[in-house]
């Protein structure tokens, strides 16, 4: 793992001891939420009376601030090589059968919290220009794993403990209808008035100085390519979906000259929000820079948004920083969920779970009373000059398995395609890619919720 080189700008990491207890309840809490009807039955690491036993192998790791722990063990586990984190015994067998007990071999407890919680994020000191933790120096990246829900393959072999001990099955959620998993769809409205500017300039190089003068006439006379969020709303309605909007308040740059927004929120666009409100679409906070790090900033936004928006949350840039936004937007109040937490630069799972979850909570070692509904494709990730790359062809098939172990968990697919990237002149990551993926997971009977009807769902 690449070694931190510490940033000034960081705050100390504030954190409670982390005992057994603490992390057993955090990671039990979650596994309640991901199946029907778990029966009450006593887990534990030791003592009696303990009809599931598991092997303790963190040592202490969590009494200390390392941001990463040992190397995992990969095994085996109905069909799919798994990394299992603090596993002591690799040799022994990962789950042990007895009469009316059972035995796992590894400390999937730890493990499971280690990564839910976002502990290598939490305590290490790198971070990308944008202030982010980085794909790079994540242990999903190190061991090829980010596109597998980890934490849900811990609770696959903790839910056959748990069915033997009990007798009883345990099947995973559903959701609305019954449906096998959930899918969200996102807009983060970033730029309504550029879409003229690339062919413009493009004419300008090129000497094409009559169709640059269309361009800039088009702009002043016709509503720009992207001024389009009820067209994209349209859109998504047709597949029996509901979009949520993601607004920035803000249209002056960050004081690092990160840009925000490139339109202005005045009575004409909130009176368009208002409506697609009524239509059945969402609209969030886009948080705009310096808010994930500034409670009153980020207060001021949300009542400027508040006339017209509910209470959703998502970063611009999806900036986060670990050690300040999660406290930040539960002393603001009135987000019921966040959906920031995917990485830019890879589509899967940031925290190796592919289920809403409570943020871990370190300064008191319980977790933080909003949801976290993980996003896991982001249009800009699949083809970027600094992250994938992907070609128009290759992004559904690079994108299927990600949906597959969703599906098979019972989790929510969380998409961000953002308004300007429905301009038909986009052919690679553009109006029909979506259109390709949206179909997917339609065909998949996918229940398209919002992230309000999400939350109400848990």
């Amino acid at each position: 793992m690449p070694a931190p080189a510490r940033s000034s700008a960081l705050p100390l990491p504030v954190a409670a001891p982390i005992t057994g207890e603490m992390r057993l309840a955090y990671v039990l809490r979650h596994f309640r939420l991901a199946y029907a009807n778990v029966p009450v039955v006593a887990i534990g690491y030791g003592g009696t009376g303990l009809a599931i036993r598991v092997a303790e192998g963190a040592s202490g790791f969590f009494e200390q601030s390392a941001p990463y722990p040992p190397a995992p063990n990969f095994r085996e586990w109905r069909g799919q090589r798994v990394p299992f984190f603090f596993d002591r015994e690799p040799d022994a067998p990962l789950l042990e059968l007895h009469a009316g007990q059972a035995i796992i071999r590894a400390d999937i407890i730890s493990a499971a919290f280690y990564l839910l919680s976002g502990w290598q994020e939490y305590f290490s000191d790198t971070r990308d220009r944008h202030g982010r933790f980085p794909y790079a120096s994540s242990v999903q990246s190190q061991y090829g794993f980010v596109a597998l829900p980890v934490v849900n393959y811990y609770f696959d072999v903790l839910k056959a403990a748990v069915e033997h001990a009990s007798g009883l099955p345990l099947q995973p959620r559903t959701w609305q209808g019954g449906a096998p998993f959930a899918a969200f769809v996102t807009h983060d409205i970033d730029s309504l008035r550029s879409g003229w500017k690339g062919p413009a300039k493009a004419a300008l190089q090129q000497g094409r100085l009559l169709q640059f003068g269309q361009q800039l006439w088009r702009h002043f006379t016709r509503p720009d390519a992207w001024d389009n969020l009820e067209a994209v709303a349209a859109v998504v309605a047709s597949y029996g979906a509901r979009s949520t909007f993601f607004i920035l308040p803000e249209h002056r740059p960050g004081p690092d000259d990160t840009p925000n927004a490139d339109y202005f929120l005045n009575p004409k666009l909130l009176a368009r929000l208002r409506k697609l409100g009524q239509l059945g679409c969402e609209i969030g906070l886009h948080g705009s820079i310096g808010t994930a790090a500034d409670s009153r900033q980020l207060d001021r936004e949300a009542f400027t948004l508040a006339p017209v928006a509910g209470s959703g949350l998502r970063f611009h840039y999806l900036r986060w920083e670990p050690r300040l936004t999660p406290a930040i937007v539960a002393a603001v109040g009135g987000f019921s969920y966040d959906s920031t937490l995917g990485f830019a630069e890879h589509f899967g799972f940031r925290h190796s779970y592919c289920h809403p979850f409570y943020p871990f909570d370190f300064a008191t070692g319980g977790e933080h009373g909003f949801l976290e509904i993980p996003l896991n494709v982001m249009d800009t990730t699949l083809h970027h000059p600094h992250y994938l790359q992907l070609q128009a062809t290759n992004i559904l098939p690079a994108l299927q398995p990600v949906f597959a172990e969703i599906e098979k968990f019972g989790g929510v697919a969380t998409l961000l395609w953002h308004n300007n990237h429905f301009d038909p002149t986009n052919t690679i990551n553009g109006p029909r890619q979506f259109a390709e993926i949206m179909s997917y997971l339609q065909q998949r009977s996918a229940a398209f919720l919002g992230g309000s009807q999400i939350v109400a769902e848990l």
